[in-house]
């Protein structure tokens, strides 16, 4: 076998090793995102306000972009800031690890003990609870 044969042959498996690595890491799906996650920013929940309320332009990590004036919804552009934005604050994979489930989430259940906007989830039950996990662990809309 010549050197170069060898040296190609020893970077394409150095390349499969890589990829099947990196497969065990879920990826964040943007469509599973838009479609699912940012409506629960918009959603209103009894008791508490609109997570937007709080997060639209907001000075802290979890910063959403302002609606369009008269719009429902955010612009694609739009949502593709608020999905790196909101990306950033999730360990893919471990929603045990990830910021956007614990700060709402209620202390008894597991959440942080601070969260000025109250505790969005009372429980690890909560279905919008749920969908923000599915989308951090990867079982998001393609396998539905």
């Amino acid at each position: 076998m010549s050197a170069r044969l060898t040296i190609a042959l020893a970077a394409a498996l150095s390349l499969a090793d890589l990829s099947v690595g990196a497969s065990k890491t879920p990826t964040l799906d943007y469509e599973f995102f838009k479609t699912k996650v940012e409506p629960i920013f918009l959603k209103k929940r009894e008791g508490h306000t609109r997570c937007y309320v709080c997060h639209e332009e907001s000075n802290n990590a979890f910063r959403l972009e302002k609606l369009p004036a008269g719009a429902a919804f955010w612009t694609e552009e739009q949502s593709r800031k608020n999905f790196d934005i909101v990306s950033a604050l999730v360990v893919p994979g471990d929603p045990a690890n990830s910021r956007l489930l614990l700060q709402p989430l209620a202390p008894e259940a597991g959440g942080n003990t601070f969260h000025s906007g109250g505790r969005q989830f009372a429980s690890k039950n909560d279905p919008d609870w749920k969908t923000l996990a599915q989308w951090i662990t990867g079982r998001n809309a393609k396998k539905e």
